[in-house]
């Protein structure tokens, strides 16, 4: 019996102890707003229904509720407008040294030309219509047709449009040579070292940014789940894994019970350990959608949070967000 009653006591002050050292309410509340990191910015959302990664999403387009494609200067602007921080975009390197702004690898899906985006000139990409391929009714009507001849722009040109705005880039491809291209570009036009830009792409491509330009801030979507999950498991004893540091952690908005010292014992380890933080769209999630896209889901998130939050849907986060964290 007594053996028992001195297991239960060591228990106990155990578990204490555990709940006092991951305790958020023993940290000090961070300081600031968060980011909002708008995903393709305000764009026409489409069925992500058996989605397959090489299927043309333009096809699958839902009825419009704006008059706006991702990847153009108006579409970014008017994100802007709405309470996005950051924009994620899209470049490929061209034929005549330009890094073209677009999603999709090759041009057949969204417009009316032909080709491997990279294997084309930017000449040539100014000319196609961005809007031929859209449909919200398998085909019978294509409403943005003629309305975006000639909108594909340089990621200078938009660089140059928003002086002072963030961007995600987004290396398209899985060859480090592209690595070189970007940083060899931006490096031309003196943007090398802005702290405006981070760079999302595969492990391999940000290796080799790291390894030619370790001042840029990186997003790798796998490893920002590898560090989730390695936190998850570990961060009880209050260590931040070593291949989270001056990384990226991803915290899905229904999971954030599961990071020990949510939310703000969690968020000062991770400035600590220079890791960024973004909430994300929920596990399990019916439309698919990666970010956040419904404005009760921001009631989750602390009063003064600071990290990041991402939405597919800034239409309806972006003034939720700016109610709640006025500029």
């Amino acid at each position: 019996m007594r053996k028992r009653w001195v297991s239960g006591i060591l228990t106990g002050v155990g578990l204490t102890g555990l709940y006092l050292f991951n305790a958020s309410w023993l940290a000090a509340s961070p300081e600031g707003r968060p980011n909002i990191l708008a995903h393709r910015g305000v764009h026409q959302t489409f069925d992500r229904t058996n989605l397959g990664k090489n299927d043309c999403t333009a096809i699958r387009m839902r009825p419009p509720t704006n008059p706006f494609i991702e990847n153009t200067i108006a579409s970014m602007r008017a994100s802007f407008d709405l309470g996005a921080d950051q924009i994620e975009l899209d470049v490929h390197p061209t034929t005549d040294g330009e890094f073209a702004v677009f999603h999709d690898w090759s041009v057949e899906c969204r417009t009316n030309g032909k080709g491997v985006t990279r294997e084309l000139s930017m000449t040539y990409l100014r000319t196609l219509d961005l809007g031929y391929g859209y449909t919200a009714d398998g085909g019978r009507t294509y409403p943005f047709r003629g309305k975006f001849v000639g909108q594909m722009k340089t990621l200078n040109e938009v660089l140059a449009t928003f002086p002072n705005r963030r961007f995600l880039i987004n290396i398209k491809s899985n060859d480090p040579d592209e690595a070189d291209q970007l940083v060899g570009y931006l490096k031309a036009r003196g943007l090398e070292a802005n702290k405006r830009l981070s760079i999302v792409a595969s492990d391999r491509v940000l290796d080799r940014v790291r390894a030619i330009a370790p001042h840029f801030r990186v997003l790798s979507v796998d490893r920002a789940k590898a560090c989730s999950l390695k936190y998850i498991a570990v961060g009880w004893s209050g260590h931040v894994p070593e291949s989270c540091r001056h990384g990226t952690i991803g915290i899905p908005i229904n999971m954030r019970w599961a990071f020990w010292g949510w939310p703000n014992r969690f968020l000062q380890r991770m400035r600590d350990a220079d890791v960024e933080v973004i909430v994300a769209g929920p596990i399990g999630s019916k439309s698919g959608d990666p970010g956040i896209t419904d404005p009760a889901q921001l009631r989750a998130i602390p009063d003064r949070y600071d990290g990041s939050i991402m939405t597919d849907d800034i239409e309806k986060i972006g003034p939720a967000a700016l109610r709640r964290w006025p500029r």
